[in-house]
């Protein structure tokens, strides 16, 4: 897997319908996805929550390429969380398949396939938040959305404002490895061959140089915001201020309608 491979953070900008939704209607959106994909018990449930998510995909512009391109980053989880529950799920009866120590029923296929479709589609929800809500959108959102917890003297917008910013410089960091990596390759290092141990040892010349950019990275950022006297949220004003619409209350109501559709499509019990 390529480094430029990992999508996480990066924000395409557009007109469409999803971009247009308020931030918080995304959030909430994605929360409420989650808890649908946590919910849904059989085949039509997952059916019924991928159809949300192709539908999300269509409507958003991004593309199905760019949101399977994120996964790959996280495909030694998929691959590693499927074996675990395949070999490990004990069911009734007869194994259907056994070898030394493992032992393969049906009802860990039906986990381990459950279990890599929910954290697929979980991750890409989130890659979908992030495609189409700038880091600026997604602070502003949280802060607002978690704004109740200042009256327990929590520091909402600092907290809020470390996650954008997080979320913001991950491709820069990104791009920066693969600017080191290329650089200590022509310098003849090499990053691919030998055992476990022996690639570990070799990524200690690109973690050095990586962990002094970022630093230097974040010194100049924070002597940026002191220039601009950011001082904290206290008494700071919005550019754009956040107002629901007709259409974030219908998209909220579709959310809750995904849940209740999932619910109903447990009792029917198929696969």
């Amino acid at each position: 897997m390529a480094l430029k491979d990992i999508t996480l953070g990066q924000f395409f900008p557009g007109d469409t319908p999803l971009h247009r939704l308020d931030p918080r209607t995304k959030l909430l959106l994605v929360v409420l996805y989650i808890v649908a994909l946590f919910l849904a018990k059989n085949a039509l449930g997952y059916a019924l929550l991928a159809l949300a998510l192709f539908s999300a995909i269509l409507i958003s512009k991004v593309g199905f390429k760019a949101v399977f391109k994120g996964l790959k980053a996280v495909l030694f989880i998929v691959i590693f969380t499927a074996f675990l529950n395949l070999f490990y799920t004990v069911g009734e009866g007869e194994p259907l398949l056994s070898f030394w120590v493992f032992h393969i029923y049906w009802e860990g296929i039906r986990t381990a396939f459950f279990m890599v479709l929910r954290i697929m589609m979980l991750i890409s929800s989130t890659f979908l938040l992030t495609y189409t809500t700038s880091p600026i959108r997604l602070t502003d959102a949280l802060e607002e959305l978690l704004g109740g917890l200042k009256k327990l003297h929590v520091p909402v917008h600092e907290l809020s404002m470390m996650m954008s910013i997080a979320l913001r410089f991950i491709p820069t960091l990104i791009e920066e490895t693969d600017k080191i990596m290329s650089a200590q390759k022509a310098r003849g290092a090499d990053f691919d061959s030998g055992n476990l141990i022996q690639k570990a040892k070799s990524l200690i010349p690109l973690l050095v140089p990586l962990f002094i950019s970022a630093f230097r990275r974040a010194d100049e950022l924070a002597v940026a915001m002191e220039c601009r006297c950011y001082h904290g949220g206290e008494g700071r004003t919005r550019m754009l201020v956040l107002r629901y619409a007709l259409r974030d209350y219908v998209a909220l109501a579709l959310g809750f309608g995904l849940i209740a559709a999932v619910v109903g499509a447990n009792f029917l019990g198929v696969f």
